[in-house]
Order: C-alpha cells, then structure tokens, then sequence
C-alpha cells in the first residue's frame, strides 16, 4: 500500500529535520561568536575576518569528498559523523590558546557542515518520490530558517548570562546531541551500496555538464541573491547609519515572515511544478535589490525586507529540490556533491562581490548589479525546468 504524504513526512522527522534543526542552531549560534573568540585570543580585525571565514572554506573543501565518504558508509553513519566530529571542532574552537587551533576547529565544523548536508539532501532525494519531495525538501529548508534565526538568539542569551565560552559547550552539546538523535534511528535502506564501487564525482560532473551549467548556475545565481539579502541589508543600514538595534529589529521581523512561508513553497511546487516557484522568487527577488538603493530609512528597510522575505519564502527549498529532480537515480551523491560545491562557491564568492561593488562603483550600484544577476537567473531558470506534467492527484497533507 503506497504511503501518504503526511506519513512520509513523519517519517523524516527523527532520521532528517529534527537533527538538521539542532545541527542549524548550533552552527548559526557558533558563526556570530568566532570574530570574538579570535579577538580574544590576539587577533586583529582582518585576522578575526579571515577565520570567520575558514568555516566556508571548510565547506567547500570538504563537498567533493562527501560523496565518496557518504558512498562508503551511508548516509546515516554520515550524518553521524560529520555530528560528532563536529563536536571535537567545537572542542579545539573552546580551549584553544591560540588562533592556530581555534582556526583549524572552525575549519573542522566547516568541513563537518558539508558531510552532514550532502547526506540529508542525497538521503531525500533517494527515500522520497518526485510528488512529495518538494514538500520534504521545503521543510528542509525550513529547519535552515530556523537554525539561522533561532541560533544567534541563543548566543546572544548566553552571553547575557555568562561567559563567551558557555556558547562553545552548548554548541558541542547540540552537536552531540545531534549525533545521538541520528544514532537512535533505523539504519536507512541505502545503506547498502556501502563498499559499492561507483564512478567519480569528477567522471559524473561531465557526464551531466549540461544540467550543471544550466540549472546548475542559475541556482548558483539564487544562492548569490540570497546571500546578497542576508549581508546587504544590515550594510545598507549602516550606510544609512540606522540606528543598529532598530536595523536588526527589523531584520529579524522580515526573517520572521521568510521563516512562516516555508512550507506553502513545497506544496506550490508539488502540485504546480518548479518553476511556478522558482522563477517568481528570482524575479522579484531581483526587483527588490533595484529596490534597496531607493531606501532612506529605517522603515525603508523593514519594507523591503519583508518584500524579500516573500519573495524568497515562495522558493524555500527550491535549490535542494532542483538538485534532487536533477541528481541520476545511479550517482546521486556524486552529482549533488559537484551541484553543492557550485552552490557554496557562488555563496562563498558574494561578500567579497558586494565588498570589491562598495569599494569601486558604490553600494546602490553593487545591489543593482545584483539584481541583473537575479534577472538573468529567473530567464535560465524558465528556459530550462522542464515544464510541470500532472503526477496522480494523491491526498493532499
């Protein structure tokens, strides 16, 4: 008997978004403190910039492994490790004396974040049918919204009651914690292609280079637009020099609705097709940025920060989700470990884009470009999702 939708989704609680929500809050939490901890132990600005961002890097070094690593244990002993060892990066990140080992503990968590999302996204896209994954993956990303609004919350109320140190040993808690979740669960039913012999990731790029270069990039150019929001707006307030309690008020309020929509997302996409959700988002996602020059003030902000905030909650999920409908059914994880690495690179690459943007043509004109950069996304995106063909009507969540 074919399992209903809400059936199915229950059933990815425990194995998938209840250990992605834990794993997202400790990491979101973790990111606002490492500038800080370098501080403290010696480091001057661009140092502290420099480690901070050792955490990305750890990332994008370690997508390409992933795959081979996931190949041979599964994605369950994956998610596990990459939970625990997580947790030792957190370790050297607490009790190093110097920026050295902070700097190789930060890298470690970097490296772990990466094994642990290409084993939930590969984990979906193998356990979950095309009429339901969407919704799945949606929810996903839901638990990414929820990491990064509810983990800096839990820093901040740390510091508030003791010393900068005790975020480290909540964060390793949660990592732990996330590692025992995984452990508890069933082992999963791909578990075993463990020891399979596969094809490279390397070999798997080329053989499906037109998906990456098509779908491929026009996700990377979302993943740029979106990363732009997220450290944009707070730059465009300081330019305006908001006040910077207000400027974040109203940044979390726009999060907030971003964080609400999730969900609908995947039902859109579910029942209509992806690109009745993907190219809505990149459009006027891309409207909002030509929109952030115009702004004045703090209410300005908060206007188009919740205008973005609509517009990127009708894609939650929608990166993933093209991943996965694109991922061959006999390489999956060694295309959505090359899909990933693209995705991450394009992420990794904004901040210095608006940085270089601010430096020579001004801010205004760094978001406008940003905004062709969404245009131009929103184009590949409807030339090359395929058009939506009705699956069979099943019972709706």
């Amino acid at each position: 008997m074919a399992q209903s939708s809400r059936e199915l989704i229950r059933s990815l609680v425990r194995p998938v978004f209840l250990p992605s929500i834990l794993f997202s809050i400790g990491e979101n939490a973790l990111i606002p403190m490492i500038p800080a901890g370098a501080e403290r132990l010696g480091a001057d600005l661009a140092t502290a910039s420099v480690i901070a961002g050792l955490i990305m890097l750890g990332t994008l070094f370690a997508d390409i492994p992933a795959a081979k690593l996931l190949a041979r244990i599964g994605e369950r002993r994956g998610m596990m490790l990459a939970a625990f060892s997580g947790a030792i990066g957190l370790t050297l990140t607490g009790i190093a004396t110097n920026i050295y080992v902070m700097a190789l503990g930060v890298f470690l968590v970097g490296a772990c974040a990466a094994i642990f999302a290409l084993a939930r996204h590969t984990f979906i896209a193998e356990q979950v049918p095309y009429e339901y994954r969407a919704r799945a993956l949606s929810l996903l990303g839901g638990m990414f919204r929820a990491g990064g609004f509810f983990g800096p919350l839990v820093t901040a109320g740390l510091i508030a009651i003791g010393d900068l140190h005790l975020v480290y040993w909540v964060v390793l808690a949660l990592f732990a914690v996330t590692g025992f979740t995984v452990l508890t669960t069933k082992k999963d039913s791909t578990s075993h292609e463990s020891g399979q012999i596969r094809q490279s990731t390397w070999h798997i790029t080329k053989r499906e280079w037109r998906k990456l270069s098509t779908l491929g990039v026009a996700s990377a150019l979302l993943a740029i637009v979106r990363t732009a929001r997220i450290v944009g707006l707070p730059l465009w307030a300081l330019y305006l020099k908001v006040d910077p309690g207000t400027a974040a008020l109203f940044i979390g309020i726009a999060a907030g609705l971003d964080l609400a929509l999730f969900y609908t997302s995947g039902q859109v996409m579910d029942r209509w097709g992806r690109r009745v959700a993907a190219v809505p988002t990149m459009f006027l996602l891309g409207i909002s940025m030509f929109m952030i020059p115009l702004t004045h003030d703090a209410f300005g902000i908060l206007y188009v920060g919740l205008f973005m905030s609509l517009a990127n909650g009708l894609g939650s999920g929608i990166i993933m989700t093209l991943g996965a409908d694109l991922a061959p059914a006999d390489a999956r994880g060694e295309f959505l470990a090359a899909f990933r690495l693209i995705i991450d690179s394009a992420t990794a690459t904004t901040a210095p884009l608006l940085s270089v943007a601010t430096a020579t043509i001004g801010l205004g004109f760094g978001f406008m470009g940003i905004g062709v950069i969404s245009l131009i996304g929103a184009w590949l995106m409807w030339q090359h999702i395929p058009k939506y063909v009705p699956h069979q009507r099943k019972k709706a969540l």
